[in-house]
Order: C-alpha cells, then sequence, then structure tokens
C-alpha cells in the first residue's frame, strides 16, 4: 500500500473516532480539506511550485499516520532540545499529542491550550481564526487540516505583553516504527500585543519522521510577535512547515527559520499585508551538510499602501548537500509606497553542493522601492589567506569566515539568550569551539 492509500484509509478510521462529532462545522472543513487532498494527491516536480523538491524519497516509506504510544521518558531526555537555560512557558507535544507533564502553560494574562478542546468546542478563536489564513488548495495543507486535533492554540488578548517567550516542542520517540505527523498550530495576537514564540520539531530515535506542520497567525493592530523556527533534526527526518500570517495596521512580524539539519526541509512562509504601515520581516540561515535538503518559499503579498518587508536568508551548503531559495515578493496595484527588500546569499564549500535560488518581484505598482539579489560563491580566498597569514590554522580561520557570514542574520535576534544558543548550534554543526557572539 502506497502512502496516499494508506492516508485514506487512516482518514476513515479517525472519522470513525469522532463518532458523532462528523457534523461540526471543523469537521466540515476538515472533509472539503481532505477531498482537496485526495484529488491532488503530493506534490511533484512536474508543478513549478515544487520543481526543484522531490518528495518521492520521503514519501516511500510506510508511515504510521496517528500513532497513539506508551511513552517512558525522563525530563533528561528531552531537556537538550528545551531553553532550559532561561524561563519559559512551553507546550510539548510527543508525536503530535500534548503532553501535560513536559509543558509549562500557567498564565492567567493569556490563552495557552491544545487545540483540541477549542476545536470540540467551536470556540470564538476558532470561527474567526481557524483554517482562515492557510490556502487548503494546497494539497500539503489540505492534508494537515483534514487530520486537524493536535498543535496549540496561542491567544494574547488586546495591550498584554508576554514577559517570558513561548516555547512550542514537538518531538518524535522511537518506537521501532515510522511515523507521521499532523502539528496544527494557532496563533491569535490582540491589539497592541506582543509576544515571541519559539518553534522546534525534533526526532528521539533513529525511525523515520515525517512532519507534515501548520501555522496560522494573525496579528492585529499595532501588535508585535517575533516568531523563531528551528529546525535541527536526524538524518531520517522530513518536515514540511506551512506558515501563513495575517497582519492588521501597523503590526510588526518578525520570522527567524534557522535551517541546521535534517534529511529533508520544506519551509513556505506566507505573509498578507493588508493594513497600512505594518512591517514584515524575514530573516533566515540555513547551515547543511553531508546530504541534506532544504527548501525555503517565501511569499509577501503588499495589498496595501504604506507597509515595508525586509528579507535576508543567507545559506552555508558542504559535502553533498542541496539548497533551493524562492522568493516572491508581489506588490498590488493599490500597494502605492510599498517599500520591499529581499536579498539571499549563499556560499557552497564543495563542488558536488548546489543551490537553486530563484527571487521574484512581481509589482503592480509605480511609486515603490523594490529590490531583490542574490549571490552564489566560495570563500573569499584573500580573506582566508589574510587569517591563515596571522598565524590562525586553516580549520580555525575557515570557522571564523563561515560564522561571520551568519551575523546579519542572528544579530537581528533580539533575546541574547536565544542568540547565544543559535550560535552554540552552529558553531557545533561546524565542529569548532569558538566563542563567538558577534
Amino acid at each position: 500500500m502506497n502512502l496516499k492509500d494508506s492516508i485514506v484509509s487512516s482518514y476513515i478510521a479517525f472519522e470513525n473516532e469522532l463518532s458523532g462529532r462528523t457534523n461540526t462545522p471543523v469537521h466540515k472543513q476538515r472533509s472539503a480539506a481532505f477531498d482537496v487532498f485526495e484529488k491532488k494527491g503530493f506534490p511533484t516536480i512536474k508543478e513549478e511550485e515544487w520543481k526543484y523538491t522531490n518528495l518521492i524519497p520521503v514519501t516511500r516509506h510506510d508511515y504510521a499516520i496517528m500513532p497513539r504510544q506508551e511513552y517512558d521518558l525522563k525530563y533528561s531526555d528531552v531537556k537538550p532540545y528545551l531553553f532550559h537555560e532561561m524561563d519559559t512557558y512551553r507546550m510539548v507535544f510527543l508525536d503530535g499529542v500534548f503532553s501535560a507533564w513536559l509543558s509549562n502553560t500557567s498564565s492567567d494574562k493569556f490563552q495557552m491550550a491544545c487545540l483540541c478542546d477549542e476545536l470540540d468546542l467551536n470556540t470564538e478563536v476558532i470561527q474567526n481564526h481557524f483554517n482562515k489564513y492557510a490556502k487548503t488548495d494546497e494539497s500539503m495543507t489540505a492534508l494537515n487540516t483534514a487530520f486537524a486535533v493536535e498543535g496549540a492554540l496561542i491567544r494574547v488578548p488586546d495591550n498584554v505583553v508576554v514577559e517570558k517567550p513561548i516555547e512550542i516542542v514537538y518531538l518524535a520517540t522511537d518506537k521501532g516504527k515510522d511515523i507521521m505527523v499532523q502539528p496544527r498550530n494557532l496563533i491569535v495576537v490582540g491589539k497592541n500585543a506582543q509576544v515571541r514564540i519559539i518553534e522546534r520539531h525534533r526526532s528521539l530515535g533513529s525511525n523515520n519522521v515525517f512532519n507534515n506542520s501548520v501555522t496560522e497567525v494573525f496579528a492585529d493592530v499595532d501588535a508585535m510577535v517575533d516568531l523563531y523556527k528551528i529546525q535541527s533534526d536526524t538524518e531520517k527526518s522530513s518536515l514540511i512547515d506551512n506558515t501563513t500570517i495575517e497582519q492588521k495596521q501597523r503590526a510588526n512580524v518578525n520570522v527567524f527559520t534557522f535551517s541546521l539539519g535534517g534529511k529533508f526541509v520544506r519551509n513556505n512562509l506566507k505573509f498578507s499585508l493588508r493594513e497600512e504601515h505594518s512591517h514584515a520581516r524575514l530573516f533566515g540561515f540555513t547551515l547543511l551538510n553531508e546530504k541534506e535538503f532544504a527548501d525555503h518559499h517565501t511569499l509577501v503579498d503588499h495589498m496595501v499602501p504604506n507597509c515595508e518587508s525586509t528579507e535576508l536568508y543567507r545559506g552555508i551548503y558542504d559535502d553533498h548537500a542541496h539548497g533551493v531559495f524562492n522568493g516572491k515578493v508581489k506588490v498590488y496595484p493599490d500597494a502605492q509606497k510599498t517599500n520591499a527588500f529581499q536579498q539571499n546569499n549563499n556560499v557552497l564549500l564543495t563542488d558536488y553542493a548546489s543551490i537553486d535560488t530563484k527571487p521574484e518581484l512581481e509589482i503592480y505598482a509605480d511609486d515603490v522601492k523594490c529590490s531583490h539579489g542574490c549571490t552564489v560563491g566560495q570563500l573569499d580566498d584573500e580573506a582566508l589567506f589574510y587569517l591563515r597569514s596571522r598565524g590562525i590554522p586553516e580549520r580555525e580561520a575557515i570557522a571564523m569566515l563561515l560564522l561571520a557570514f551568519k551575523q546579519d542574520v542572528v544579530k537581528e535576534i533580539k533575546s541574547e539568550t536565544i542568540r547565544k544558543r543559535i550560535n552554540r548550534m552552529i558553531a557545533e554543526k561546524l565542529k569548532v569551539e569558538i566563542d563567538m557572539d558577534i
């Protein structure tokens, strides 16, 4: 049985488990989404958006679609993948299922809850925001919507500043079988509210894991949102991450994506700037080796006047690693006074590493400031020679140049603790011991 057939069978079983809840408004959305996936199937390289990204190596495994397992984990097993060096709120999911004992959701100022509770009750936040921003005409988003049950719901009321970062951590366990999970996050940030969120997916075992994740973010008037996506996983893990962000007037949203390992990563990140004076900032840093693969597809829709977007992605590719960057900025006819900047810079460390990069501007307004560009190259020989001539060994000299290359992205992280953790992860990936928090 191929994976699509297995998913169809699992969906039938999923509906049977719902019993009398199949007539709810939410499940009608699930059913419509499943029809889309059943009709379209998995994306193929024949589609323009997937021409450089082959899903077949990911979908050929026999995954358990709705794993339900008993766990014998200890806190020490998961501690390395948490920001234990700082005080945070935390939601932890094991194989896609919320784990109360690993989580810390106690707050009387804002709401942190498992999405499953709100979906069953069809609460106001679900009615107003669930499945309103993600594009369910895309097959992988549709597939996630069809099985949407578990995930993080974060709702920050108007004028509330969440003082501590919020961690959303998805852990896959190793019980001897390959698994596929469908995490679904809904983040609603009220007027003049502020929040920082750290999202991570990590496999704890040696089994094949396929995460098909969807996150919807709504940022109301004057809201400020920082979202950090940390992607550093095993050689048998695959992740498709679809994140859609809706911004209202003067909202500021910053998304940082750090792709530091995994067999297969595909990031679809979309911003919709629907009211004036909003600002979207997209920062990405990719560091891959061996046969790792990461694909970043971004889209910023400037739909109204006087909005700004800033996008900077940098990548380092070693061994046989392969990267893809497709960044698109679309300026609609009414979006005068738009200011949009996009840049993608890449370093290839071997003749076998590769990057397919395609920055795009689609402009239908005439009074705008828009720029884009990309570079692909190798290490600067003159800079390397200069460091070597100062007595620095070659390996350390190369590491220093690579660590400096990421700085334009990492320096934008406001939290010193988060910045230090990212710097340490990058240094560990490079297998160097250099204290550089620059």
